[in-house]
């Protein structure tokens, strides 16, 4: 790994990279559950592969409510999702029957019967190591638990505590987050790595999570998916700046990816002992594979059509994210070719293939 720890990024290299980093897969049509009463709500905690605009209501540069992100959405309205679309949290709510989309909680426009069925409390930027939200300015995980448990004290004031824990008992809680630890905090900037070794920095961030789920738990979360890492090294801005040539050689940076791999193993082993200590409370907890659909996408296995996976479809699609993707760059014609619409994030259509690929997971979780 030493390889990647020489090199040293220009001042807007390093807020490109401040953004928030994930990956999807899996195609096909979207064909909504028959509407199911049992399920009441979707909760979502972690970075900008989840966020629908929280960081709108943040002070800080980490936002995506300007053209040419939701250039695909709804009205063509850009919202603060990171994406030409839609994301993979507003796909499970619809096929769930909940809702079309899942809102920001901080949107202060929410209306009660709106926050009975679900948000996202999530912020891009964010991460499980406390340092990695304080590097941009935005949300932590555990002041995202902060406003959950403020949600809850919003909601029994409005419909009392019996309907309220009802809510929460029968909701999906969904945990997205990790990339912005190892890729941002770990290995671009120099503090962690001073502490740090690479497999110790994986059990820091494991340790962190573990603390996030038991709080989740605590506060009566009875139905838990949590993504793992992406092949961190197949992003298209760590591609650029970790190649020795990155304009001609695009290959994915295999030893970044193989840290993902490695964690994802771990974060799997966790879960499996938590799920254990958590039978007596009947919760169910299943780990979403993320790393291998978008392996096959950007590998072109399958039928995924994709023309281009190693660049975004707004600017060079080298190094533009967030405000460096905005107005005035070039965008492509048919965001749907492209596996990646900024150098970071997913397009819609990525989040559709990685939702057809995690929906088995998605109804075991659901099913008694």
């Amino acid at each position: 790994m030493e390889s990647c720890h020489k090199f040293s990024f220009p001042l807007l290299t390093l807020l490109s990279l401040y953004m928030s980093f994930f990956v999807a897969h899996a195609e096909g049509s979207l064909t909504p559950r028959p509407f199911n009463n049992k399920i009441t709500a979707g909760f979502v905690f972690g970075d900008s592969t989840v966020d629908p605009g929280n960081n709108n209501y943040v002070k800080t540069l980490f936002r995506g409510n300007f053209l040419p992100y939701g250039k695909d959405f709804r009205d063509h309205v850009p919202t603060g999702r990171f994406t030409n679309g839609k994301l993979s949290t507003d796909l499970i709510v619809s096929y769930l029957g909940i809702k079309e989309y899942l809102p920001p909680y901080l949107d202060p426009n929410l209306s009660i019967e709106e926050l009975m069925t679900g948000v996202s409390f999530a912020s891009a930027g964010s991460g499980f190591d406390p340092l990695t939200p304080q590097i941009s300015s935005v949300i932590s995980l555990p002041k995202q638990l902060e406003y959950f448990k403020e949600y809850k004290k919003r909601l029994q004031s409005a419909i009392g505590n019996r309907r309220t824990e009802a809510i929460i008992k029968e909701a999906v809680f969904l945990i997205s987050c990790g990339t912005n630890d190892f890729v941002v905090n770990y290995f671009t900037l120099p503090i962690r790595r001073k502490s740090y070794t690479v497999s110790a920095y994986q059990q820091f961030i494991l340790q962190s999570f573990k603390k996030v789920l038991q709080d989740l738990s605590d506060e009566g979360a009875r139905r838990i998916a949590v993504t793992g890492l992406p092949p961190m090294g197949c992003l298209p801005a760590v591609i650029t700046l970790y190649s020795k040539n990155a304009i001609f050689e695009r290959g994915c940076i295999e030893n970044l990816s193989q840290v993902g791999m490695e964690y994802n193993q771990m974060l799997q082993n966790e879960l499996n002992s938590m799920q254990g200590r958590l039978a007596h409370l009947d919760a169910k907890i299943t780990y979403v594979d993320i790393f291998t659909p978008l392996v096959d996408m950007i590998q072109g296995l399958g039928k995924h059509d994709f023309d281009e996976v190693s660049h975004g479809c707004c600017g060079s699609g080298y190094l533009e994210a967030g405000f460096l993707c905005n107005p005035e760059s070039f965008v492509c014609n048919d965001a749907s070719k492209y596996v990646f619409f900024d150098s970071i994030h997913p397009t819609e259509k990525t989040y559709i293939n990685l939702f057809m690929a995690s929906r088995p997971v998605i109804d075991s979780l659901i099913q008694d």
